[in-house]
Parts: structure tokens; sequence; C-alpha cells
């Protein structure tokens, strides 16, 4: 058994946040910030600051994506989640297979059950099953299993010219309780990371920033993460992009490997770009499953991606997005 103490940010939002889909669709909000996001976010921060940035838009440092975590007030700990693997056998007990709607609904692993499904332990015995699963939530603790939940809101669009009717709409915003929010994980230098962070903590992040949406305040803590000392297979914390088609072609080269996509582009933030689209590029999601060798905590993947569009003579700097990924070993049967 192997551990690693990571660096983690902790953010607590100050006020709802929008996290918008690809499809733009404000009725839904996402439940998880991407590391490519973030990382986006704090590159873009860098610049405003006159900071300067690599050619390849390098931090200087690798983060997770940001997952939730739960903390009833200040003075008390903190309980961690982690994505459940996209690969992950069901325990086979009776109880658990008239139990299996319920198990199949948890999303988020804490600390002492994530560090057991790397290990390829059981989860579950027929006295734990009740007992930990809080909804899509798996702890030994005591939380508030609605701790991140939607409010929606009503809203409209007015025409800018006043030549159109206004158009209602809605709009689903995550709200934290208590003193929860959204954690990641770094590894590596973070002196640029930790001045951006001190400028993206007053801008927001996420969808609306000019109406109030995702302020937060921000602490600097570790968590230590347990995991096997040889695996033949690895699994991704954050947005994973390929160095190339040969590192793909055997990560993918096993029929236990599991995996999803996400569609990765969004608008132009900068003036005046900003009805403007960037090119499209599809990542992997945080929790994929590779096949890979590994006896530590990895990094692979690009570090930076231009997704500047090539018919757009007038913006004159890169926008990167960061397919860079923390990797863990994880053991599947």
């Amino acid at each position: 058994m192997a551990k690693q103490q990571f660096i983690i940010y902790k953010l607590h939002f100050t006020t709802p946040l929008h996290l918008g889909d690809s499809r733009d669709d404000y009725s839904v909000s996402l439940k998880t910030i991407n590391s490519d996001t973030m990382y986006a976010a704090l590159i873009s921060c860098l610049a405003k600051l006159g900071q300067d940035i690599s050619k390849d838009g390098d931090l200087g440092c690798t983060i997770s994506n940001l997952f939730p975590f739960y903390q009833k007030d200040r003075n008390t700990n903190a309980v961690y989640f982690f994505p459940k693997p996209l690969k992950q056998t069901l325990p086979t007990s009776d109880k658990a297979t008239e139990e299996r709607k319920k198990i199949k609904k948890v999303t988020w692993l804490d600390e002492k059950y994530f560090s057991k499904i790397l290990k390829g332990e059981q989860l579950f015995d027929d006295n734990s099953i009740d007992r930990s699963i809080k909804g899509l939530y798996m702890t030994d603790m005591e939380i508030d299993k609605d701790f991140m939940s939607s409010q929606v809101s009503s809203r409209v669009t007015v025409s800018r010219n006043g030549q159109e009717d206004a158009k209602p709409f809605h709009m689903d915003r995550v709200v934290f309780k208590d003193y929860s929010g959204f954690f990641f994980l770094a590894k590596g230098d973070t002196s640029s990371l930790e001045k951006a962070m001190d400028l993206l903590q007053c801008e927001g992040i996420g969808t609306d920033r000019n109406v109030g949406n995702g302020y937060f305040e921000y602490e600097v803590k570790s968590v230590d993460v347990e995991f096997p000392d040889s695996a033949k297979y690895t699994m991704s914390l954050s947005s994973f992009i390929p160095e190339s088609k040969e590192q793909l072609e055997s990560m993918l080269a096993s029929k236990n490997v599991a995996y999803d996509f996400q569609r990765r582009g969004g608008w132009i933030t900068t003036s005046p770009h900003n009805t403007l689209r960037k090119n499209v590029i599809y990542s992997f999601s945080a929790g994929s499953v590779f096949k890979l060798e590994c006896n530590s905590v990895n990094i692979y993947g690009k570090v930076g991606v231009d997704l500047k569009p090539d018919w757009d003579s007038t913006l004159n700097h890169p926008i990167w997005r960061c397919g860079r990924a923390l990797f863990l070993p994880i053991k599947v049967d």
C-alpha cells in the first residue's frame, strides 16, 4: 500500500453558481468543474495580472477536476469526495443484490472508500450498505446528503435593441449548505496557481458572474490518498487529452478499460470576441480507467491544446485547453 499527500484547494462559495454544459442549457447546471475549465480560468487571471505565461499555457502544475466536500462549519473536519471509477464491480451478496439500484446511484466516494476501490477491496458488506450510502455519496461520516443542491430561478432575456419581446427562462444554480464546497488536488509548482486564485475568487467562476454567480473564498489544505503499490490499470482524476495516438492505443488495449468522453469548447471570453465560439475538442472524463502499469501518482496528457479559431485573424493570442491529467493506480479484475 502506498500513500500520497496532495495539496488541495478548497473553494467555499459565497454565492450560487451556474456551470454550463455543452448545450448551453440554462435550466441545467453541471455539478462539477472540469480541470481544463479551471485551468483556463486560472490562465486568464494570470494574463490579466500581467504575469508571464509559457508558450503552451503551462501553469507549472497539474490539477484534478473539482470534487465536492462536506463541512458543517469552520471548526469541523471536512469529508472529501472522489469520483467513483467508471469500472466498478458491484457486490454479489443477497442484500447487495436487493440494493443494486441504490448502489448504482452512488457517484462520490469518501477518502476511505475511494482508497478501498483503488486497492480492489470489497466496498460493501451486508451490514454497511444502509449505513454508508447517503444518496449520491458513500461515507460512514454524518453528512447532509443534500449539501450540494439545485436552486432554480426565473430570469428574463431583454432585447438589446428593444425591438423584441422579453423572453423568460429558468436558470439552475448550484448551492452549498453549511461550509461545504468544491476542492481540487494539485501537484507541482503552485506559485502561479495561487496568484491566479487570489484574483479568481473575486472574479468568480461559471456563467453569469456579472450578476453575482460563482464567487468564493479559498483555503489551502492537504489530503492523503492511499492506493496500491502497483497495478496494471490507472484512473484519471482530471480531463485527459492523450499526447499521441500511440499512447492512446496502448492505454485502451484491454477489455477492462472504461471511459467516457466530453465535448470541450465554449465561448471565447476575451472582449470583443465574446460572441464567438472556440474550436471544439473531445477529452476523456475524470473517473476513466485505462490499461497502464503504474506504482505511483502519474501525469499524462497534452499540456495545452490551442482552441483559437483558424478563421479569426483579429484574435492575437492562443486559447489554451489543458489536457494534462493526474492518474492513480487502480486494481481492476
